[in-house]
């Protein structure tokens, strides 16, 4: 029996762009192992570098909240999306939104504690939620950015309700720049960010772990050149930089020219207000983002369901 399945396959190809056979192929080579296949299909250079996914994995919402200096982004799951319609369920993440604001830290059990606006406690609301409801509902996690002085712009892409949505970005601007000039900036900036799925502020910030596995795949490649080994370590160098280049949000390049990195970008907006700007952190959440929703054979279901009658 194979140790993978059509739904495997079908992820993988949407993950890489590669075959389907190709796909199979890897999965097979890989014992049905999706992570060493993806690296598999990149190595043989049969697969575009990974970005994360814009396909949401989970149902609920992603909330927002800015008060000055300082903002928060929270991500409320729930079964399913038509309870992300729902009114009760719009206005507990929004409280807890805003909650999240007054807690010190990104500790979502700090946020579970903290007291409801109606009474109890963030974690008995949502408990009561699940109970009305009739569907079950987490509080999953939470981040939030300041400055000292300047202003944290806060976006929501394709939005469900104020301050509500799928994708919900928050930049923290440093800077004694005007605030009107503060927030157009900051729109753009979380728009890019939205579109384009920055790993972290600059290439510091990008996880060892990942570099690593890049690092495996281009050597890898390099390897199946038969170049020297000293135009191989070369090859591998340029491949890392690269990935860490296009990944980092302060090297990216600005999706609203398509020609400018963004730390120049904001360079600029500093020159022409007269006053430094510092991009000094971002959030950005995608509802679902990391989670795996269970695949189901429906055809199968019911085949089943028929002969059990």
């Amino acid at each position: 029996m194979a140790a993978y399945s059509a739904a495997d396959v079908k992820n993988l190809r949407e993950r890489t762009g590669a075959g389907m056979m190709d796909c199979k192929k890897a999965l097979e080579e890989t014992n049905g192992d999706l992570e060493a296949a993806v690296d598999a299909l990149r190595a043989k250079g049969l697969a575009a570098a990974q970005k994360k996914s814009s396909r949401t994995a989970a149902e609920g919402l992603v909330g927002v909240a800015v008060r000055g200096t300082r903002g928060v982004a929270v991500e409320v799951n729930s079964e399913t999306d038509f309870v992300a319609k729902n009114d009760q369920f719009q206005d507990f993440v929004r409280k807890v939104t805003e909650k999240g604001l007054e807690i010190s830290s990104d500790d979502i059990e700090d946020l579970k504690n903290a007291a409801y606006p109606d009474g109890g406690t963030i974690a008995e609301k949502l408990t009561n939620n699940v109970a009305t409801i009739g569907e079950n509902q987490q509080l999953r996690r939470m981040k939030s950015v300041s400055v000292d002085k300047g202003l944290v712009v806060p976006y929501m892409h394709n939005a469900l309700g104020a301050n509500l949505g799928k994708i919900g970005v928050l930049v923290a601007l440093e800077s004694e720049a005007p605030a009107d000039v503060l927030e157009a900036l900051g729109k753009q900036i979380a728009m890019h960010i939205a579109a384009a799925f920055p790993l972290s502020l600059d290439a510091d910030g990008l996880d060892p772990a990942m570099l690593e596995r890049e690092r495996a795949i281009a050597a890898e490649k390099a390897a199946e050149s038969g170049k020297p080994a000293e135009v191989q370590a070369k090859m591998v160098e340029g491949a890392v930089n690269k990935f860490a280049k296009e990944n980092a949000l302060l090297s990216q390049i600005f999706v609203m020219d398509n020609k400018t990195p963004v730390a120049q970008v904001v360079e600029k907006a500093g020159k022409e207000a007269g006053a430094a700007i510092v991009l000094k952190d971002y959030v950005r959440f995608q509802l679902g983002e990391g989670i795996e929703k269970e695949e189901s054979d429906f055809a199968a279901e019911v085949a089943a369901a028929a002969a059990g009658a």
